[in-house]
C-alpha cells in the first residue's frame, strides 16, 4: 500500500477510536488490568460483534488515566476496513513508520490492532516489534485460529490470551443504567426490577448493540456475517447449504447430546469427517461450544458424544426453526456460557445408572461443583430426579458443592452426606 494512504487510514482510525465515549466497563478489564504492567502482547479473541473494539477503547482509557499516557502514544487500526484489502505483512513496517512520523510519540507506545487475523503472517511482525521496541501491543480477532499452536509458537512467552464474551447479566443490568448491590435484593421493588431485566436479557441476549438498540432482529445479520465472512469465505467452503443446515440444527437443539454420526444423519452430510470439520470450524469462530462427558477414564471421555451450546441464547433463538422456546435448554445454555466466562473447566456427567448431571466443574484435580438446571422443582417427581442425580454425583465424584438452578425457587435440601442449594438462576448469575 502507498504510505500516504496508510497515514490517512491510521489517522482516521485512531481519531475515531479515541473519540468513543459512554462505554460500559467490562468485567474482563479486571483481568486485563493485571496484564498492563507486563510486556507480553495481549490477544483478545471472541465472537464477532461481542464488543472487542469497545473493550480495546476501555483498555486505552485505563492506560491514559492510570499511566498519564498522551494520545500521541496511541495507535489504533481496524483491519476489517475494506481499504486495507491490499495490505500485506510487508506493509506493517510502513504502518509503524507512518505512526512514528505522524505522532512523534515519546516514551512507551501502545498499539491496538483490531481483527488482525485478516493479515497473514501478522504474528511474525509483532514478534520482531516486541523484541526491539518499547511498547505494549493489544490485538483482537474473531477466530480461534489466532490462538492456534502456530501462532502460539511464533509468540512463545510473548503473549497472554483473553476471551471477550457477549455481556453477562451483570453487564446487561449495568448497561441498562440500573446499578445493583447485594443489599438491593432485600428490597422488593429492586428485586422485581432485577427479575424484569433478567426476562429482557433472555430476549435480547448479550450482544452490545442489540442491547443498546433493544433490537433482536440484528441477530440474524450477525449470524449471516459469522457464517459467510468468518466461516464460508475464510475456509472456502463450497457446500454452503450443508454447513448452514448443520448450524441451524445445532441452534435448535441446545443442551442436547450429539454424536458426529447422529449429526451426519440428521443434517444429511456425506461423511463423519465432514461433520467433524464443520463442527471444529463453528467452534473456531466461537459460535458453538461442545462440552464433553466427564469420566476418570480418558478413553471413555473421548468416545462419548458431546453436548452442544451456543455463545448467545438469543442468537440461537433468532436463527433456529423451533416453534416454541424450550426454557429448560435456554437456561442450561445461559449457565454453560456463564461457567465458561468464569473460566470453569466444565463437563456433563452420567452415572452408571444413567442419571445425568448438567454440569460438573473441575479446578485442577478437584471437582468443585455439580449443577443441575431446571425451570421448576415444584413437581415432586422432577425434584426427586434432580436430587437423586446430584446425590449419585456426590457419592462418586465428591464435588465440594451441589446446586439446582431454577427460575425463581430458593431453598436447601439436606441429603445423607451433603446439602443441596436451590438457587434462582438470575441470582446465581449476579454472583452475590
Amino acid at each position: 500500500m502507498e504510505k500516504e494512504k496508510i497515514k490517512e487510514l491510521i489517522t482516521a482510525h485512531t481519531r475515531t477510536f479515541l473519540a468513543r465515549k459512554g462505554l460500559v466497563r467490562r468485567e474482563v478489564q479486571n483481568e486485563i488490568s493485571r496484564l498492563l504492567p507486563q510486556r507480553e502482547i495481549v490477544l483478545i479473541s471472541g465472537v464477532r460483534r461481542s464488543g472487542k473494539s469497545s473493550l480495546m477503547r476501555l483498555i486505552c482509557d485505563d492506560i491514559i488515566k492510570k499511566g498519564s499516557v498522551p494520545a500521541s502514544n496511541i495507535l489504533y487500526v481496524n483491519f476489517e476496513d475494506e481499504r486495507f484489502v491490499d495490505f500485506t505483512i510487508r506493509d506493517f513496517e510502513s504502518l509503524y513508520e507512518a505512526f512514528l512520523d505522524l505522532q512523534r510519540p515519546k516514551g512507551k507506545k501502545f498499539l491496538f490492532f483490531d481483527e488482525i487475523q485478516n493479515i497473514a503472517g501478522w504474528e511474525r511482525w509483532l514478534n520482531r516489534l516486541y523484541e526491539f521496541e518499547d511498547l505494549k501491543i493489544f490485538v483482537s480477532g474473531s477466530n480461534a485460529a489466532m490462538l492456534s499452536s502456530d501462532i502460539s509458537t511464533a509468540l512463545t512467552g510473548r503473549n497472554r490470551q483473553v476471551v471477550n464474551w457477549p455481556f453477562s447479566l451483570r453487564e446487561f443490568i449495568s448497561l441498562k443504567g440500573f446499578p445493583l448491590r447485594k443489599k438491593d435484593l432485600y428490597s422488593r421493588e429492586k428485586r422485581l426490577e432485577t427479575k424484569h431485566l433478567f426476562r429482557q436479557y433472555l430476549e435480547t441476549g448479550g450482544f452490545p448493540e442489540v442491547i443498546r438498540n433493544n433490537d433482536p432482529t440484528l441477530l440474524e445479520q450477525y449470524f449471516k456475517d459469522i457464517l459467510y465472512r468468518d466461516i464460508i469465505n475464510r475456509h472456502s467452503i463450497k457446500n454452503v447449504k450443508e454447513i448452514r443446515e448443520l448450524t441451524l440444527f445445532l441452534a435448535a437443539n441446545l443442551g442436547t447430546v450429539q454424536s458426529y454420526k447422529n449429526l451426519q444423519h440428521l443434517a444429511g452430510l456425506k461423511s463423519i469427517a465432514t461433520v467433524k470439520n464443520y463442527v471444529e470450524t463453528l467452534a473456531d469462530v466461537f459460535l458453538f461450544y461442545f462440552i464433553d462427558m466427564f469420566s476418570f477414564s480418558v478413553k471413555r471421555q473421548i468416545y462419548n458424544p458431546s453436548k452442544v451450546y451456543c455463545v448467545d441464547t438469543a442468537l440461537s433463538e433468532a436463527i433456529s426453526f423451533r416453534f416454541s422456546q424450550n426454557l429448560g435448554h435456554t437456561y442450561e445454555n445461559i449457565v454453560c456460557i456463564e461457567l465458561l466466562r468464569r473460566k470453569g473447566e466444565i463437563y456433563y456427567w452420567k452415572s452408571k445408572k444413567g442419571k445425568e448431571v448438567d454440569f460438573i466443574v473441575k479446578e485442577g484435580r478437584k471437582i468443585t461443583q455439580a449443577i443441575q438446571v431446571c425451570v421448576s422443582i415444584v413437581d415432586k417427581k422432577v425434584m426427586e430426579r434432580e436430587i437423586y442425580a446430584l446425590m449419585e454425583a456426590q457419592n462418586e465424584l465428591k464435588p465440594e458443592s451441589l446446586t439446582i438452578l431454577t427460575d425463581d425457587e430458593e431453598d436447601s435440601f439436606k441429603g445423607e452426606n451433603a446439602v443441596i442449594k436451590i438457587v434462582p438462576l438470575w441470582k446465581w448469575l449476579l454472583q452475590f
